[in-house]
């Protein structure tokens, strides 16, 4: 955790922000894989964590925005549970360490939640994301299942979207230390691949990197051969020569600030000349996305280039044609790239995803395309110093897309389709790094890891 002023005064600046009633934060609670003594790894609420930092389950916590009191609720131990599970420290030491004087039992909150019910007080509840919490809410607030899922507080909601998106700098040195453990995540699996291989040991070595340093995996790893999934969690091909092996990949500090990197590198020692000719136009927008990041500039725009810079390299292969601005106002540039240039990230590897990624990442002042492709875009709005991102473009030849497109005559003003078919096996590709962004430009977090051609082939020779 963090020092108990650090969450009395995130508390503080939320309360400033909102009106009267109370705001309600349901921790996680323990999720059974089979059977309840059976359990998935716990996961605190993210929320939960930044406001409170208690990293156990079964609590929830109460902030009365009318009196100011903050109360945390959950149940002393057992025997028969210190049997099992071994001491943990009383709710009461629990309160102490994240700075709050006032604690009740589990049940305190029925009656709590009851009184305000009755003194028509509002009750302000973040969207849940868990089944389990869904009935929670509506044992606890006596509402209609529907309304556990749409009556979320929209000021509570914008308050800690707010708040969280700016990094304090206790923030920033968890994400790095997550950012530097992924970098070692990567450059295992970059030294370790070879021919005849199987994509599960190269997870498995991942995997192993982030365990060792106290945390673990910020996100399910995508190790695969077959890069033109984007979310691509099968990890039982083995490796062929001639192939390239796509690393998404990150780990989780032990205070649970995420790192998530992509890097794509061929299962031999060396890239093919058509490998070369994808991945440096890949490598070219991914550069031109970095130069563009700065306080103020939209990060759609920052996605946009990234699109002109691919359209413009695959023109130079004759897989697309005509004007690159018009192609990729267009969408025809989706072909190749399908999903979005970057997004938020901190104590979640999608930022706050859980409140909605529209709020989070469009904000006021931007909306959503439904065009293919850029509908994917997670963040679009004006940069600020604090933000922490990530920088991903990709080229990605997936082939039922690029079938349907065919039979359907889409954007044959812009894209050689007879051409196409020449990469329609070849896979997809992508580099990813984490920055945080600055006064006056940005800062990539973490030690650099091999990404030139150059660079990749020099670690793979190795």
């Amino acid at each position: 955790m963090f020092s108990s002023e650090i969450y009395t005064a995130r508390r503080e600046a939320l309360i400033s922000q909102l009106d009267s009633g109370l705001l309600l934060f349901l921790g996680n609670e323990d999720s059974p894989m089979n059977y309840a003594d059976n359990i998935y790894p716990f996961r605190q609420d993210s929320s939960f964590l930044y406001y409170f930092g208690l990293d156990q389950p079964d609590l929830a916590a109460t902030i009365d925005l009318d009196d100011g009191t903050t109360t945390l609720f959950g149940d002393d131990l057992t025997i028969d549970q210190i049997v099992w599970m071994g001491n943990r420290p009383t709710i009461a030491e629990r309160a102490a360490r994240a700075g709050v004087e006032s604690t009740r039992t589990a049940a305190g909150l029925t009656e709590v939640l009851g009184g305000a019910r009755r003194s028509s007080r509002t009750a302000h509840f973040l969207p849940p994301y868990r089944a389990a919490n869904v009935f929670r809410l509506i044992e606890l607030l006596d509402i209609d299942p529907s309304a556990a899922r749409s009556g979320s507080s929209e000021p509570f909601i914008r308050a800690v979207i707010a708040q969280r998106s700016i990094k304090a700098p206790e923030e920033i040195k968890e994400i790095e230390k997550a950012v530097t453990v992924t970098c070692a995540m990567h450059v295992k699996a970059m030294e370790m691949v070879r021919p005849g291989m199987v994509e599960q040991e190269i997870a498995a070595a991942v995997q192993e990197v982030a365990e060792r340093s106290g945390g673990g995996l910020s996100f399910p790893s995508i190790v695969t051969v077959r890069g033109e999934t984007l979310h691509n969690h099968f990890h039982g091909n083995t490796l062929e020569s001639g192939q390239m092996l796509l690393n998404d990949s990150g780990a989780e500090s032990a205070l649970h600030y995420a790192g998530d990197m992509s890097r794509t590198f061929p299962v031999d020692s060396t890239f093919t000349g058509k490998q070369k000719e994808i991945y440096q136009i890949a490598l070219d927008a991914h550069e031109a996305a970095v130069t563009a990041l700065a306080p103020g500039v939209p990060y759609r725009d920052v996605h946009l280039l990234a699109c002109r810079t691919i359209a413009s390299g695959l023109k130079g292969l004759g897989l697309m044609k005509g004007d690159v601005g018009e192609a990729v106002a267009a969408g025809a540039h989706a072909l190749f790239f399908q999903c979005g240039t970057g997004h938020m990230m901190g104590l979640d590897v999608h930022d706050m995803e859980d409140l909605g990624e529209d709020r989070v990442g469009y904000g006021d002042g931007f909306e959503r395309s439904t065009q293919f492709g850029l509908k994917s875009l997670r963040l679009a709005r004006e940069l600020l110093p604090g933000f922490v991102l990530t920088v991903e473009p990709g080229i990605y030849f997936i082939p039922e897309l690029i079938e349907r497109w065919r039979f359907e005559g889409k954007f044959t003003d812009f894209i050689d389709y007879d051409r196409v078919e020449d990469y329609r096996d070849f896979g997809g590709l992508r580099s990813e790094e984490d920055f945080v962004i600055t006064e006056n430009g940005a800062r990539l977090l973490g030690p650099p890891v091999a990404k030139t051609i150059a660079e990749v082939e020099a670690v793979r020779a190795g």
